[in-house]
C-alpha cells in the first residue's frame, strides 16, 4: 500500500519523530544517501510560484542520485485541459512519486484517490505539511530538544498555522495563537488539534492578543499577511494586522533564549522588521534551508 502525506494528520508521533531523526542523519551525514534513490523520479505540479518548496525538492532528489520534472501550471493545465484522475492515473505510470502545490486541497486529495504512487502535499490552501515538519526539526536542533517548548505563532490563521497546531499538538508542544478578529484560525482545525493536545498533554491557546503570546515564548513565528490570491484584500490586511508585527518591542516579551522563525517569503516592514528578522534571535535561513532535509526523509520513507 502506497502512503501519501497530505497534512500531518497522515503521521503518528513516532512517525513524525522517526523523520525528525532520520533528516538530522541525512543533514550531518549527507554522502551517505547519495545514492539513496538511484533510478527515481518525482513530478513537480505546481499550481503556485514556488522559491524554496521547488528547489528545495529539485536538489534534495538530485543528492540523492534521483530526478525531478517541474510541471507548471501551463504545462499540465490540470482540472481544465486535463482532469486530475486522467493527470493522476498518466503520471502514475512514469513516476515514482508527485509533490503537489496547489490553491485548493480538494486537488491535492483526488490526485491521492486516483494515483498509485505517492502524493506529497506541497502546500494548499488548507495545510503545509512539509513546511511544519521542517520547523519542528529547526526547532530541535535549535534547542536540543522539543520537550518544554512553547511556540507562539502571531499573524494570519492560514494553512501554515493549520499544519503548526497540529503537529505541535501530536508532539506535545504548547503552542499559543494570536490573530486579529475575523482573522482566526479554522474553527475545525483548531478543534481537531485540541483533540491531539488533549492526548499528548500540551496546550493549544487561541487569543487576539499579540502580547500575550509572545510573553515568556521560546519561538515567536510570524508569516506574511497577505497570501497569494489574497492581493485584492491588501490594504485593509495591512491596516487590520497593524498591531501583530514582530518588532523589537514585542519581541522583548518573549524569553531571553527565544528564536524567530517565518516560513517566507517575508513582507519586510510588514509582518517583521528588518531588525527583528536580521537579529541573532533569528533562525529564518537554517529554517529554509532545513526544508530540504526534512523533505529528503520524506522522500526515502515515501519511495522506498
Amino acid at each position: 500500500m502506497k502512503k501519501d502525506l497530505l497534512s500531518v494528520q497522515d503521521l503518528g508521533p513516532q512517525e513524525i519523530f522517526e523523520l525528525i531523526n532520520l533528516a538530522e542523519d541525512i543533514k550531518v551525514n549527507p554522502d551517505k544517501y547519495q545514492d539513496a534513490l538511484k533510478g527515481k523520479s518525482i513530478g513537480l505540479i505546481f499550481q503556485k510560484p514556488s522559491t524554496r518548496t521547488r528547489v528545495s525538492f529539485e536538489i534534495g532528489m538530485f543528492q540523492m542520485g534521483g530526478h525531478s520534472i517541474y510541471l507548471g501550471s501551463s504545462e499540465i493545465g490540470m482540472g481544465g485541459r486535463e482532469s486530475v484522475k486522467d493527470v493522476a492515473c498518466v503520471l502514475s505510470r512514469y513516476l515514482n512519486g508527485i509533490v503537489a502545490r496547489t490553491y485548493k486541497h480538494e486537488v491535492v486529495e483526488e490526485l491521492a484517490k486516483y494515483s498509485s504512487i505517492p502524493i506529497i502535499n506541497g502546500l494548499s490552501d488548507v495545510a503545509h505539511p512539509c513546511q511544519a515538519l521542517g520547523d519542528m526539526f529547526t526547532i530541535e536542533e535549535k534547542f536540543g530538544t522539543l520537550e518544554r517548548i512553547t511556540i507562539s505563532y502571531i499573524g494570519d490563521g492560514n494553512n501554515v498555522l493549520n499544519s503548526l497546531m497540529c503537529l505541535a499538538s501530536k508532539l506535545g508542544i504548547n503552542m499559543k495563537v494570536a490573530t486579529p478578529k475575523n482573522y482566526s484560525p479554522d474553527k475545525d482545525i483548531v478543534k481537531l488539534a485540541k483533540s491531539f493536545a488533549a492526548k499528548s498533554g500540551s496546550k493549544l491557546d487561541i487569543s487576539n492578543d499579540p502580547k500575550w503570546a509572545a510573553k515568556d515564548s521560546d519561538v515567536l513565528y510570524t508569516d506574511v499577511w497577505v497570501s497569494m490570491g489574497q492581493e485584492k484584500e491588501a490594504a485593509k490586511r495591512i491596516r487590520e494586522f497593524k498591531s501583530f508585527q514582530l518588532n523589537d518591542k514585542l519581541v522583548k516579551l518573549a524569553k531571553k533564549t527565544h528564536a524567530v522563525m517565518h516560513c517566507l517569503p517575508a513582507h519586510r516592514g510588514q509582518e517583521i522588521s528588518d531588525s527583528v528578522m536580521d537579529s541573532r534571535h533569528s533562525i529564518v535561513y537554517a529554517q529554509a534551508e532545513n526544508r530540504m532535509h526534512i523533505q529528503k526523509a520524506i522522500l526515502l520513507k515515501l519511495l522506498k
